[in-house]
This record gives C-alpha cells, sequence and structure tokens, in this order.
C-alpha cells in the first residue's frame, strides 16, 4: 500500500511540474491564472467589482458627410471645424483632466462645478461637449425645415409664434459680442432663449443662461467665416434649414 501511494505521488508530482514548465514557456504563470479574476486593479478593487473610470471625452463620428448641409455650410468649414478645432478641445480638455486630477465621472458633473477648475478645463470642455451636441442638432433638410408636434406646441406657447421664435433666437446669436454661443433651453420646463461667451454652456454652475440645452448655435468665427466672413445674421438665417429638429423634440421629451 505504501508503495502505491508513493506511485501515486510521484506521478502526480511530475505531471504537475511538467505542466508548469509548459505553461511558463508559454509565457503564462499557473499560479497568476488561479488568481487573476481577483487581483487588485488600478482602482483599487478587485477585477470582479465595477469601478468608476476616470472622465474622458471622445469624439464621436459626424454622422454625415463634409458637404451633407451645403449650400448653406460648406464642406471646407465642416471638415475643419470637425477635424481641428473640435478635436483639439477634446485633446486638451482630457490633458486638463489628467493634470489636475479630475474625479468629476460625468460631463454633466464636470460642468456643475465647473468654477471650481482651470480655465484650461472650462474652456475645453465646454468646447468638446458643445460641439458633440451641435452636430447632432445638424441634418441635411429642404427649404423651409420646420420643428412639428410637441415641439411646435411649446415653442408656440412660449413665444407667440415659430417667426418669433426665430427672430429672438437669431437676436441672442448675432448680438452675442465676440464669440460664443446661442441656446433655447428647457428652465423646469419653461422654454428659454439666451446665449453664453466662449465655449460656457447652459449646464455650468455660474452660466449667465442656466438651463437643458435643446438646441445650440455656435457663433464663433470658425464656424462661418469661409463662406459667410463678417455676415453672422446671413449665417443664422441659412443656419436654420438645416437644423434637426427630430434632436431638438428627443431632448425636451428626454
Amino acid at each position: 500500500m505504501a508503495t502505491t501511494n508513493r506511485r501515486k505521488f510521484l506521478r502526480t508530482t511530475i505531471g504537475f511540474s511538467a505542466a508548469t514548465v509548459a505553461t511558463t514557456a508559454l509565457g503564462v504563470n499557473p499560479l497568476n491564472t488561479l488568481v487573476s479574476c481577483s487581483s487588485p486593479n488600478s482602482s483599487g478593487k478587485s477585477s470582479g467589482e465595477s469601478s468608476s473610470a476616470p472622465l474622458e471625452f471622445s469624439q464621436e463620428p459626424l454622422g454625415y458627410e463634409y458637404n451633407a448641409l451645403e449650400p448653406h455650410i460648406d464642406a471646407r468649414t465642416m471638415e475643419i471645424h470637425y477635424t481641428k478645432h473640435h478635436t483639439a478641445y477634446i485633446t486638451n480638455v482630457n490633458d486638463a483632466i489628467k493634470e489636475e486630477g479630475i474625479t468629476y465621472s460625468t460631463p454633466e458633473e464636470l460642468f456643475a462645478n465647473i468654477s471650481k477648475v482651470s480655465a484650461k478645463a472650462r474652456n475645453n470642455g465646454g468646447g468638446a461637449w458643445n460641439h458633440t451636441f451641435f452636430w447632432k442638432s445638424l441634418r441635411a433638410r429642404a427649404d423651409g425645415n420646420a420643428p412639428a408636434g410637441a415641439l411646435m406646441d411649446a415653442i408656440n406657447g412660449a413665444f407667440g409664434s415659430f417667426d418669433q421664435f426665430k427672430e429672438q433666437f437669431a437676436a441672442a446669436g448675432a448680438g452675442r459680442f465676440g464669440s460664443g454661443w446661442a441656446w433655447l433651453v428647457s428652465d423646469n420646463g419653461t422654454l428659454k432663449i439666451g446665449s453664453t461667451p466662449n465655449q460656457d454652456n447652459p449646464l455650468m454652475d455660474d452660466a449667465e443662461l442656466k438651463g437643458k440645452p435643446l438646441l445650440g448655435l455656435d457663433v464663433w468665427e470658425h464656424a462661418y467665416y469661409l463662406h459667410y466672413q463678417n455676415r453672422r445674421p446671413e449665417y443664422i438665417t441659412n443656419w436654420w434649414n438645416v437644423v434637426n429638429w427630430d434632436f431638438v423634440a428627443e431632448q425636451l421629451n428626454a
């Protein structure tokens, strides 16, 4: 009986050693394989636990060709706007998040505390988010583009008519001194029009206009200067033709 047990022990030991050599030769440590499911990750949690990833902005696909909005917004402006300006905002805000150790987990949380971070994080965070919102609010449509249904009812109720809404919104965009944005927002269900300077938006804790953004218009010169030069009001007039009112309605209903 002792001899049999000894032979069994040797066979088991030799088999394990051979397996160890084979897996080590392949670059796999069988002990690490056994414990990998519970090894701590960079957040100090085991890999089986959920962890909150640090905030990082990314650039979504545009969703249409650069020339899709012509003749209202030209292809070259769209290409430069998307690949140069927007890309730079995303790169710079992600750099600021790392440099400053910013721990907010969503853009909305960052904006709710924007007065506590640097100008670099503020300007580029706003630029990154605002442009993503802007691209989604655009699509190729025929002239005469207009909202419908509950959105049109809400606009008529708040501003008297769609034409009066357009007039007030255009005035907010054209009247913004220097660079900035014009916005339609919902403030606890009340629709309001206003503007913000630079890359500020209505989600920021110290913004001039507060509310949930429904529609935003970029009135920085880089958004229109190649085609319209200094004629911002003309740019705004033509921009109405490519507003994606379905997207605006989704923001109202969300």
